[in-house]
């Protein structure tokens, strides 16, 4: 039996630690001696039961999809199924080492490899890569994918990149990573990408345009294949970026509209937590233009064995070490067979529903810039609902009624932005108490504004000042010391 440690300050002891298992021979050597302590931290003093309740505390402080209503629009925080947790809780996947050879890895290989078929039939491509491991990641890999086609094509003129004024913020990032400049693209009156711009801004020089469909707007691009037809008719490439796939998962697929790459967020689509409850997952799906250029290894199956392919000569390399947040697939691949084909047209279906039932009774009490049919999610203004209320107002009262703000001041094409999605797994009694606790803040903003100013009233933390709180952040215990 190992010897118990105590954690202790003064004459409190906060915890119990088992004695180190990992041998400490030769470690030291690998450590910067100004970096090792001659004692122990200073630590407060506190006994195990106000451990135990700091951190309970704590835990409850924390507001997930599990709690209440989450609409935070061009996110889909849709409900996770637990039996996708169970999956990957198994222990043949949960206790799975990176390095383990292939011979003991054909049941995870196996299901990489199924999961690529899955994927490339619902976007309608060539190929598929599970290496990048967030939606940024993906698209980033994707402009790195243009970079390798245009450098093999001899074409290095073609140096930028088109950009709708509602793509999502990390696709400008993406294209600058890769060494691609940008040019935005503007919408016309009805939130789409104004074609006569796109037009005279297509030359020689331009490697492809970036689109999110539908845009930030939730709106679905009605021209898509004149746009896609353009860029390539000027020899450019399309990339889609794949964030709200929600909207059309089951109905249409990007390599039927012109997309060369797109890329997948598992962790919005496929439903496995992100953000604070977990990594992501960003797949890329390429044409057959592309196909050559994917990471490596890829995954092969030759008489029923599985394995790992480096023999990629033109290959753009390796994006992430091992292959990918390895779990966070897992549980995509457990949603995808819980639902199969039909399952997941439904979840489109009653996404578009949810969004176009709330649209239509919010516009009632909110303005609507882009009153039409919109797809997964749909953008309202706080602009006007009463003298001196902000959109910051708003969402900061909705805290009080237990329910997450949605995503605000996005997308910049509307001015006081409310973008919202409530997803497939809300029901119809959720969204009319969303509505009505929306239209009781409308009313509120008019009688007292001063409450919606002070907002939030009952949550632990009061409004910050975001100003400061991001450019002063406190994030460290104050206890904290230098090694002595």
């Amino acid at each position: 039996m190992s010897t118990i440690f105590d954690c202790r300050c003064g004459d409190k002891i906060g915890g119990l630690f088992p004695e180190l298992d990992v041998p400490s021979q030769g470690v030291e050597q690998l450590i910067d001696p100004q970096l090792v302590r001659t004692r122990p931290p200073r630590l407060p003093d506190l006994s195990e039961p106000q451990v135990a309740r700091h951190y309970t505390t704590l835990s409850k402080l924390n507001f997930g999809v599990d709690d209440g209503f989450y609409p935070l629009g061009s996110c889909t925080m849709k409900y996770n199924p637990k039996l996708n947790e169970d999956v990957a809780s198994l222990p043949g996947f949960a206790g799975l080492h990176p390095r383990s050879d292939v011979a003991r890895s054909q049941g995870a290989l196996q299901l990489l490899f199924e999961l690529t078929g899955f994927l490339r039939n619902i976007a309608g491509m060539a190929d598929v890569s599970l290496q990048p491991v967030a939606g940024a990641h993906g698209e980033m890999s994707g402009m790195f994918l243009f970079k390798k086609y245009f450098e093999a094509r001899g074409e290095s003129n073609r140096k930028r990149i088109l950009l709708p004024d509602t793509a999502h913020g990390t696709n400008p990032a993406s294209a600058a990573l890769a060494g691609f400049s940008v040019t935005e693209i503007p919408s016309d009156q009805v939130g789409m990408i104004d074609l006569k711009v796109l037009e005279e801004a297509l030359d020689e020089t331009v490697a492809g345009m970036m689109l999110t469909v539908p845009n930030t707007l939730g709106i679905f691009e009605a021209n898509i294949l004149q746009v896609t037809e353009k860029v390539h008719a000027a020899g450019g490439l399309c990339y889609f970026d794949g964030a709200n796939l929600n909207s059309f998962l089951g109905q249409a697929r990007p390599g039927d509209m012109g997309a060369d790459v797109f890329h997948f967020n598992l962790h919005k689509t496929m439903s496995t937590p992100h953000g604070g409850g977990g990594p992501g997952a960003g797949p890329i799906a390429v044409s057959d233009l592309l196909s050559d250029y994917l990471p490596v290894p890829r995954i092969i199956q030759e008489n029923g064995i599985y394995g790992l392919d480096w023999d990629h000569p033109d290959s753009m390399g390796s994006i992430h070490s091992f292959y990918g947040n390895f779990l966070v697939v897992v549980k995509a691949f457990a949603y995808i067979l819980q639902l199969g084909d039909e399952g997941l047209r439904a979840v489109s279906e009653n996404a578009v529903l949810n969004a176009n039932y709330l649209q239509e009774r919010l516009k009632r009490t909110y303005p609507l810039p882009y009153d039409g049919l919109c797809k997964h999610e749909f953008v309202l203004s706080g602009e006007g609902i009463a003298d001196g209320i902000t959109t910051l107002d708003i969402a900061k009262r909705l805290i009080d009624y237990g329910v997450h703000p949605p995503t605000v001041y996005f997308p910049l094409t509307v001015r006081e932005a409310l973008m919202i999605e409530p997803t497939e797994t809300e029901n119809k009694d959720t969204l009319d108490q969303f509505a009505e606790i929306m239209e009781t803040i409308a009313a509120e903003a008019k009688k007292n504004p001063q409450l919606l100013h002070e907002a939030p009233r009952n949550a632990p933390v009061r409004r910050l000042d975001q100003t400061q709180a991001a450019k002063n952040p406190v994030l460290t215990y104050p206890f904290d010391e230098k090694p002595e």
